[in-house]
């Protein structure tokens, strides 16, 4: 038998002077009630009420017994309306992991305006270039570029992520600038080492996509070390425009290839599988799509 249900009968029945009023107002019949008051006497191993034909009265037992039903469905009222607000406001921290070349340019500004909008909530940003398991790290939401693995998780589309091939001034001046695809393979590229098919750049055409052969020097797992060896005058190399944009604008680096569109990435928004998500992941999640999503800007 339920002991909630029970004890909200033995409350009832002191609160309405009966079993049958206990009952009306339970939903129940009066012999029910009385087996859920027998039913918790028998558990307690004492009577909680003295019966007689016209009423009853609570022992010693039944007197202390009741106090303690009160505060327990005083502290369940509270519970259900912790809940409750929990729902319908957002709160708690929320972990999230992204790629460096998106945590680091255009998530902050999303995250500030959100926890301006929401200020119950704390947001952990770990930002990783690699895929970690969501689950075994605890993340709430992840960025993830390139396909998709895991068809457990629960995945929201957003832009492509637009890519660009560039070099900086002094390495261009001692090598060259290329012009076509084919003249990449008699330059150092700089490559990313957690890319799923190393030594190749991808670039769509008319009617399709078509490879370039890179080597170089130097590979890294992190976007921001390209970047750097790019800048240092190391060789060419691929990476996403919004990492690039400022260092393009200033002539730090020169956009190479103009004629030939490097192949986007897919980008991907992750949650884990969850019927009824917290507000505060529902809320952060279509703040990121309205942003970031396929018509972000349209």
């Amino acid at each position: 038998m339920d002991q909630l249900a029970a004890m909200r009968s033995f409350v009832a029945v002191v609160d309405q002077g009966g079993f049958a009023a206990a009952g009306r107002g339970l939903g129940l019949s009066g012999p029910m009630v009385g087996n859920h008051v027998r039913f918790l006497e028998a558990r307690l191993g004492g009577l909680l009420l003295n019966r007689t034909t016209r009423a009853q009265k609570l022992t010693e037992l039944g007197h202390a017994y009741l106090a303690r039903c009160r505060r327990v469905f005083a502290e369940l009222d509270v519970a259900d309306a912790e809940a409750q607000e929990m729902l319908g406001v957002p709160r708690g921290r929320l972990r999230m992991t992204a790629p460096h070349s998106i945590g680091a340019t255009v998530l902050p500004d999303i995250i500030s305006d959100f926890l301006k909008e929401h200020p119950a909530v704390k947001i952990d940003l770990h930002l990783d270039d690699g895929r970690l398991d969501m689950l075994a790290s605890r993340f709430d939401v992840a960025i993830r570029v390139g396909d998709l693995e895991d068809a457990a998780l629960i995945t929201r589309s957003l832009a492509p992520l637009e890519l660009v091939v560039c070099a900086a001034p002094a390495y261009l001046d001692h090598r060259g600038e290329p012009s076509t695809l084919a003249d990449l393979t008699t330059h150092d590229c700089l490559d990313f080492a957690g890319s799923s098919t190393p030594g190749t750049w991808h670039f769509e055409v008319p009617g399709g996509t078509k490879e370039a052969k890179i080597s170089g020097p130097f590979q890294a797992n992190s976007g921001f070390a390209l970047r750097a060896a790019a800048l240092a005058g190391f060789g060419v190399v691929m990476l996403p425009k919004m990492l690039l944009r400022e260092d393009i604008d200033s002539g730090r680096l020169i956009e190479l290839l103009t004629d030939f569109r490097p192949q986007s990435r897919p980008v991907q928004l992750l949650t884990l599988p969850d019927r009824h998500p917290a507000p505060k992941l529902r809320s952060f999640v279509d703040a990121v799509v309205r942003e970031l999503g396929p018509r972000a800007g349209s």
